[in-house]
């Protein structure tokens, strides 16, 4: 599919690897409607990058009104979605148990509603719209991208809501991507490593410094563009489908 003129909807669209989307596709041509929470910096992006190409739609991903009202608004002003890419997620770390007791269950859940639950409410409403489009000549309609994580698979201590939530993204890219394949809508998931985002700006130098030296090559963290420029060529690259691809400098996480 073309990036040019095409419409794409990025959920966690206003930091990290959601801007970093946004700004490569309207590098493409591409008009973006940037999904996120109200009090993020999506207004601001949206006006920096200018509003004949670029709306702002605030929405929690959990809210299936608020989502279904952000996809009409985005119809409204560009007529079509063709692309839809999801980075809104948070991050859960807690052991199972321990001195303090059992993991809250509300913590976990969280984790899931946004990560997993909230995936899948943008993408069920997102590809409704793609059915509506004039196909390509390869008989395309859409482009869903999801974000996982390696802790899909390495998951650490502490991480099993995360990699739960993760892992399930990456059990149910093969399955839709199987369910939207006779109507011309790809899907495929991104699985990054340890990427230098907002979440891991917190942490102190030093710690930030150690998690870089943990990665094979390059030695350092991952950049959001890195991110943006696969989601790109994921989007020209009609052949990828129902794939997870790992991005991640071949790094498999250790225990702790």
């Amino acid at each position: 599919m073309k990036l040019d003129n095409a419409v794409a909807l990025v959920t966690g669209g206003a930091s990290g690897l959601g801007e970093a989307t946004v700004r490569a596709f309207n590098a493409k041509g591409t008009r973006v409607a940037i999904m996120d929470r109200p009090n993020s910096n999506g207004a601001q992006l949206a006006a920096e990058l200018g509003a004949d190409k670029t709306i702002f739609v605030a929405a929690d991903v959990t809210n299936t009104d608020q989502v279904t009202d952000a996809v009409q608004k985005t119809m409204a002003t560009f007529g079509a979605i063709h692309i839809n890419v999801n980075c809104a997620g948070v991050g859960t770390a807690m052991k199972t148990t321990g001195k303090q007791g059992p993991m809250p269950l509300e913590m976990f859940e969280l984790c899931i509603k946004v990560n997993l639950i909230g995936t899948f409410n943008v993408i069920r409403l997102a590809a409704t719209e793609m059915l509506k489009n004039k196909p390509t000549d390869d008989n395309e309609r859409g482009v869903i991208i999801n974000t996982a994580s390696v802790a899909a698979f390495d998951g650490q201590i502490g991480q099993a809501a995360y990699s739960a939530s993760k892992g399930g993204v990456v059990g149910m890219t093969l399955p839709i991507a199987r369910d939207l394949s006779r109507d011309g809508i790809r899907c495929l998931t991104i699985a990054p490593g340890t990427f230098d985002t907002p979440m891991l700006a917190m942490l102190p130098e030093p710690q930030r410094q150690a998690l870089a030296a943990q990665i094979p090559f390059p030695s350092r963290l991952g950049q959001p563009r890195e991110y943006a420029a696969l989601a790109v060529h994921i989007v020209e690259n009609t052949y990828l489908n129902g794939e997870t691809i790992r991005l991640d400098g071949a790094i498999r996480m250790p225990p702790k």
